[in-house]
């Protein structure tokens, strides 16, 4: 019987642990950037594990004085003996002008960072997407004081518009006056996450890869082909991740949303009705006049947007880490 020891194959070089590389390094240079690194990771889980623990005393605290059910009460009187306040009207408020403002930007930020990276020339596509970087760096207020002086007094046709010809669903229903509605909070939230989703997704449009394109335009396809059946599907993954990421910013907007909102603890039928409000609005708008049962209930709100925000920013991760397919593709 043959008993010769099966020869093991060695390991590719790519797949060996790069931390054990470190750690097991003589240099003093990688040992230090190794500490350096560690440190760093850890002291952000720090930080958000301080942040958590925090929300979650407090909010504790509010929920043993509260005279609702924190989950189901319509309405926010923290303030009062004894308090009572829920967030069913923050959740769909905050919702809803998130899913708004998605709907709008991401067709419009990936027909953006389509034209950036495959129609426009270089002398077009270089200002363009500066002009794209620096929406990224208005401020919030900066946004909120245009929206309130500049986008609601000018929506009134386009609510009227909606009204005539969707009003029959009760959805775009109109009545008159100021457009501080959900609606307005949805366009002036898909605004302020353009940018960050056209970024991305430019950045991820221009690494599909080239010998595909090219391959696809030497067979005839036109322009559109191409993207459709090259561009599209390699950077499907791109667009959702800066999609999400987009998302978490709409979900924790605060200033710009408490200036464009007229705020009211009623679910609205109509996207349209002035009314409604959202988590963060919620508390920079009563944050000062708080007493400390009401700081504590706003603070057990802030705890349930910082669960939302992170489910969302870690599914936003997960994404990335099980798409990584687009990295170096054009090295």
């Amino acid at each position: 019987m043959d008993i010769t020891p099966t020869p093991v194959r060695p390991e590719p070089p790519g797949e060996r642990d790069k931390s054990s590389e470190l750690a097991g390094s003589t240099r003093p240079g990688d040992r230090i950037f190794l500490a350096l690194s560690r440190g760093s990771g850890i002291t952000l889980l720090v930080i958000m594990a301080t942040i958590a623990a925090f929300l979650t005393y407090r909010a504790v605290i509010a929920l043993a004085e509260n005279d609702g059910n924190f989950l189901t009460t319509f309405e926010w009187n923290a303030n009062a003996d004894p308090p009572v306040f829920g967030i069913p009207v923050l959740v769909f408020g905050t919702i809803v002008s998130s899913i708004i403002a998605m709907v709008i930007a991401v067709p419009v930020a990936v027909g953006i960072a389509l034209f950036i990276s495959h129609y426009a020339p270089r002398k077009l596509a270089t200002p363009l997407a500066y002009v794209i970087d620096l929406l990224a760096a208005v401020p919030s207020i900066v946004y909120g004081l245009w929206g309130a002086l500049f986008l609601v007094p000018h929506l009134g046709g386009l609510y009227e518009w909606l009204d005539q010809f969707f009003g029959w669903t009760g959805v775009f229903s109109y009545d008159g006056g100021a457009a501080r509605s959900l609606f307005t909070v949805g366009i002036l939230l898909a605004i302020m996450i353009l940018p960050i989703v056209t970024n991305v997704s430019r950045e991820v449009f221009k690494q599909s890869p080239k010998l595909h394109e090219e391959a696809a335009l030497a067979l005839g396809a036109t322009r559109w082909e191409v993207i459709r059946m090259s561009v599209l599907p390699f950077g499907r993954s791109g667009v959702i991740s800066a999609s999400m990421l987009g998302l978490g910013r709409a979900l924790g907007e605060t200033m710009a949303v408490a200036t464009v909102l007229s705020p009211s603890f009623l679910i609205q039928a109509s996207l349209l009705e002035p009314g409604g409000g959202t988590f963060a609005q919620n508390i920079a708008a009563g944050f000062n006049e708080a007493t400390q049962t009401g700081r504590d209930a706003l603070i057990a709100s802030g705890l349930v947007l910082f669960l939302i925000t992170l489910v969302v920013n870690g599914a936003a991760r997960m994404v990335i880490a099980r798409h990584k397919e687009y990295s170096g593709a054009n090295a």
